[in-house]
């Protein structure tokens, strides 16, 4: 399935002269995302910050985006379609949208020929990393094109091959400060698709805020994890929760899988849900924020406003990775700003997305803990990894000439910040203290 919503590709070569009317209504402010900093996080982001203003008439560059799934009713793809149409909302005169949905790796490649033959594709993007590789196999043969997909274990690029990826670990640090503090029971509970790092590091943000928050209040807290095989198993994603909360009196479930399963179990069961990749209440309504207690939106327009930028000015070696988070954002078309990713819920954000039915049940030091902690990661200032020691449980993901850490090996200490890389694609391990359900 597709649609088009633009014009044909014109080459930036051609149309260089119109690039500064183009581009005259974007505050430019980047940095390089894949810095070996062992200090503090900064204030620097990868973003262009644009104005609230649509650029002129000038250069055109058409955004095509390999959905892996179909989009609707999907946090994941419905996040990535969502950003493609905001982006057209916001420079109608400059970028066009097409798409594919239900690509699988034998067609990832055959659909992003005929996109860019057919309907002048210039970026072309899988939003998956196991259908989306197959695209550097493209870069070579086009030069003058962007190609991408998300991160989840591999790092291969090229130069117009860009890897990137979200800091959903921030969000979902605060998410688990929530977590942590409604418990009742003391248990906590993952549905998780499968350990690859794309997973390990998003629920090690998750995992860091439960425990600060079970040591904050003198709470003895377990986090439950066990693993359903794949992203989107509906079936078996219910029945992963029901053992949690049947077999191991999980109160709060989150998730690391697509489908609505887990959060249709935890309203059957009565229990607190805690949301990822979009605001479930408010976007889709598949729920009240009588379970869902708070929920993570993430905002790939940010990254794709990046590309499209870098692609405009004819940029051949482009910021890569891009591994964007809270200190990045840009502004929409209706004037409000977004990080790429924060916590929402029911169209609500920052401390008033959470619950208010669960708001009344977190004790205020979470509360305040949670605001500044989140005011802290939008001004770039503060990050989970790096005032945090991440610490083995000896269980994981075994890596290539990188088997995972024996149980209690401190990998990386307190008070020094990890690189790009090593988040994206070393963190193989889950942190200590966590159990895995067989």
């Amino acid at each position: 399935m597709r649609v088009a919503v633009s014009s044909k590709r014109k080459g930036w070569h051609i149309l260089a002269a119109l690039l500064a009317v183009a581009l005259l209504a974007a505050a430019c402010s980047s940095s390089s995302g894949s810095g070996s900093d062992s200090q503090a996080p900064s204030g620097s982001d990868q973003s262009q910050q644009p104005s609230g203003e649509a650029p002129a008439a000038g250069p055109k560059v058409t955004l095509a985006i390999e959905h892996f799934s179909v989009i609707e009713g999907t946090t994941w793809s419905g996040a990535h379609h969502r950003a493609a149409q905001r982006l057209v909302e916001k420079y109608p005169n400059t970028v066009g949208y097409i798409y594919r949905e239900e690509v699988g790796p034998d067609s990832t490649n055959p659909f992003a020929e005929d996109m860019i033959a057919s309907e002048g594709a210039d970026i072309i993007i899988g939003n998956a990393e196991f259908m989306g590789l197959p695209l550097i196999e493209l870069a070579d043969r086009y030069p003058d094109l962007y190609f991408g997909t998300v991160i989840d274990s591999d790092l291969s690029s090229r130069a117009n091959f860009i890897r990137f990826y979200p800091k959903q670990y921030q969000a979902l640090y605060l998410e688990g400060l929530v977590a942590g503090a409604l418990t009742q029971t003391g248990n906590v509970g993952i549905v998780s698709a499968f350990p690859a790092v794309q997973v390990l590091h998003r629920q090690a943000g998750f995992v860091l805020g439960v425990f600060e928050a079970a040591r904050i209040l003198n709470k003895d807290v377990n986090v439950y994890i066990k693993y359903v095989g794949d992203w989107y198993l509906p079936s078996e994603e219910r029945d992963v929760a029901r053992t949690l909360i049947d077999q191991y009196g999980v109160d709060v479930i989150t998730q690391q899988t697509d489908s609505v399963a887990p959060l249709d179990a935890a309203t059957e069961a009565g229990i607190w849900f805690v949301g990822k990749d979009m605001d479930v209440v408010g976007e889709y309504g598949w729920a009240t924020t009588d379970t869902v207690a708070i929920s993570f939106d993430t905002r790939w327009e940010v990254i794709y406003d990046r590309m499209i930028k870098d692609w405009l000015a004819g940029d051949r070696s482009p910021i890569n990775p891009l591994f964007m988070g809270m200190a990045d954002h840009m502004v929409l078309a209706d004037g409000t700003l977004v990080p790429t990713v924060d916590i929402m819920n029911d169209g609500k954000v920052g401390i008033d997305a959470i619950s208010p039915r669960a708001r009344a049940q977190i004790p205020q030091e979470i509360l305040d803990l949670v605001e500044a902690r989140r005011d802290q990661m939008i001004k770039g200032v503060w990050d989970p990894f790096f005032h945090h020691e991440l610490v083995s449980n000896g269980t994981g993901l075994d890596l290539e000439n990188l088997p995972v850490p024996p149980a209690g090996t401190v990998v990386k200490p307190a008070g020094q910040m990890p690189t790009t890389e090593w988040i994206l694609g070393q963190l193989n391990f889950d942190l200590h203290g966590v159990t895995i359900l067989e």
